[in-house]
């Protein structure tokens, strides 16, 4: 459904992003922030699904700073060498592809970051330090940015997360009261994606639903339901 463009970065970092657009004018923007895996087969469809949701989406190469076309599956190996590309990375360079991704739909409406494990931790970043209508988190570790979050974040957890236990959740209640947190009986890490072994469908159907509600509530000003904490 989408195609690749390429986007360029304030410091003239030039990088490809995915980018799919609605059917008629979209409700707004959601900017899809990749897991450690690049800009692969799941993140492309997620992409799309936002993009059938009705919002111009947009996935960006966040690994372009360290090798183009970089799109890695789930096998031992593959984690292994994605985890050593995500570690050369800089928090400020990252942040400036996200902005430069932000920009590039803005013109869509109001923008919104929705990112998945690295990416959820991005998506919080990006809600402290960029101009956007709201931010969701799943499955990502939150640190202190700096700055709180200047617009309303969603968390979609499962509670049987090995990497981010229920004690880690806790912290990030602590270090932003103000979240929506969902947490999902029996999920573990990752299972929002259909690829992987974790995947959970009924999990990701109602983080799903959630999120798009969210979006509709923050992007469009649509009451599409209440969040509530769980």
């Amino acid at each position: 459904m989408g195609e690749f463009t390429t986007l360029m970065a304030r410091d003239g970092h030039d990088f490809q992003a995915y980018l799919a657009a609605p059917h008629g004018k979209p409700h707004g923007a959601v900017v899809v922030i990749q897991e450690i895996f690049g800009v692969n087969a799941h993140i492309r469809a997620v992409t799309d699904g936002f993009a059938q949701a009705g919002y111009t989406a947009i996935a960006p190469c966040m690994f372009d700073r360290i090798r183009r076309g970089i799109e890695l599956d789930y096998s031992a190996a593959d984690i292994d060498e994605a985890r050593g590309y995500m570690q050369q990375l800089q928090p400020e360079q990252t942040l400036k592809d996200l902005a430069a991704a932000v920009a590039a739909v803005r013109h869509s409406g109001r923008v919104a970051t929705v990112g998945y494990c690295w990416g959820g931790a991005q998506s919080y970043r990006a809600a402290c330090l960029l101009p956007l209508g709201c931010a969701v988190v799943y499955y990502g570790k939150a640190q202190d940015a700096g700055a709180p979050p200047q617009c309303p974040v969603m968390y979609h957890f499962g509670t049987e997360d090995k990497s981010i236990p229920l004690a880690e959740v806790q912290r990030m209640k602590a270090l932003h009261p103000g979240g929506i947190f969902h947490l999902y009986e029996g999920a573990g890490h990752g299972f929002n994606c259909d690829l992987r072994p974790s995947y959970d469908a009924t999990a990701a159907a109602l983080a799903r639903e959630r999120t798009l509600e969210f979006l509709a509530r923050h992007l469009t000003g649509e009451r599409a339901g209440e969040e509530e904490e769980s």
